[in-house]
């Protein structure tokens, strides 16, 4: 598959299932800046790659205490309800670890204190496939790049490459017998359109979505405008009557990559 992104062609349309055979994916783990980052970004691919036997693993930099639409809710009892449901929206795709992370909701930063946090964690789940918001902002929908997103995104890839795998960055995490290893490969939600050079067909794994979706009862004051724009956007994507989300596929380390170019 190419990484190449900006072709005039449409994106490539495959399947979870069949994009996870090709590159012999048996882990991935997913990260979101906040409560239902990925499941907008991703719920049905995620659903698909664990119905097809990939373990996933979520992990989010902050509790969301900063969103929804109720002013002067308490901050922690937020966080409390946005964890549980995340929780309820994995168990919904078939995931059984949620990471949390203790960043602040609105202020996250690509810092070196971060970056090593998110090494630490890949080091731990060993994944082929790394999913995260793009680093880049998308003009052509703002609301997709929201500052937490980016700098989610900008902190994956610099942990992606080179930290996770360079045994003399965060050594302490080696001496915990966290070993280097190479990241395969990323799959970006959230991209511009001219980066997007990836479709995962997830017809059937549509409502399994927006049970994901559902779950974060905090953040929807129009349910149902939510779920007719999700599934309209799916449905674009797809182009062909069925129902896909839309990525930038980054090969990070293929066979013949040397390191260093």
């Amino acid at each position: 598959m190419s990484a190449t992104p900006g072709s005039s062609t449409r994106a490539e349309l495959t399947t979870p299932a069949a994009l996870a055979a090709e590159h012999e994916v048996r882990r991935v783990l997913a990260f979101g800046a906040h409560p239902d980052d990925i499941d907008f970004g991703a719920a049905g691919s995620i659903a698909a790659f664990t119905a097809a036997g990939v373990q996933v693993t979520l992990c989010l930099l902050t509790a969301g205490d900063a969103g929804g639409f109720e002013p002067g809710r308490d901050g922690a009892e937020l966080a409390r309800v946005r964890e549980a449901e995340q929780r309820q929206a994995a168990a919904a795709l078939g995931v059984h670890e949620v990471i949390l992370l203790d960043e602040r909701d609105g202020f996250v930063a690509p810092t070196a204190e971060l970056v090593g946090k998110i090494v630490r964690i890949m080091r731990q789940v060993r994944p082929e496939v790394v999913v995260s918001p793009h680093p880049e902002r998308a003009w052509d929908r703002l609301q997709k790049s929201h500052p937490d997103h980016l700098a989610c995104g900008e902190a994956v890839v610099r942990a992606a490459y080179p930290s996770v795998e360079n045994p003399f960055a965060y050594p302490e995490l080696a001496a915990a017998g966290l070993e280097a290893f190479k990241i395969r490969h990323l799959l970006l939600t959230t991209a511009p359109q001219e980066r997007v050079n990836l479709r995962l067909d997830v017809s059937g794994q549509e409502s399994v979505k927006l049970d994901a979706l559902r779950a974060h009862f905090s953040q929807h004051p129009d349910a149902e405008r939510m779920q007719d724009f999700v599934l309209e956007q799916m449905r674009e994507i797809h182009g062909a009557g069925g129902f896909a989300e839309e990525f930038h596929w980054v090969t990070v380390n293929a066979p013949d990559t040397i390191s260093g170019f």
